[in-house]
């Protein structure tokens, strides 16, 4: 897996923590943490999309944040259990797969005075 990649997977499994500490933040320091994690997170993002298709890069990113917030709300905070809801995650996952599947990573090689 090419390291860019795994910037992504790395600021997805963020966006998932600040996600919910935006909904679960109750003092200033978890403000401080949900917020130095928001911009960790994008920090890290950009640092892929240097590298990587931006519209690819956004779909595996918001489906890494979407599902995984999905999963943890269940597990962590009790969100009831919905089996289409599970249904409709696995079928954002799979779909997720298949972008990373059909991009090929030399697609978003960045290119420098016009030479790639």
């Amino acid at each position: 897996m090419n390291i860019n990649w795994i910037y992504v997977l790395l600021a997805g499994i963020l966006e998932i923590v600040w996600v919910s500490g935006l909904k679960y933040s109750n003092n200033i320091l978890e403000w401080v943490v949900t917020g130095a994690t928001i911009v960790v997170s994008f920090i890290v993002l950009v640092k892929a999309t240097k590298h990587l298709p931006i519209g690819t890069v956004y779909a595996v990113f918001t489906g890494i944040g979407t599902a995984g917030t999905v999963i943890v709300e269940m597990v962590v905070f009790g969100e009831p259990f919905k089996l289409l809801k599970m249904i409709l995650v696995g079928t954002l996952i799979c779909g997720v797969i298949g972008l990373k599947m059909l991009t090929n990573d030399e697609e978003g090689t960045k290119v420098e005075g016009g030479k790639a």
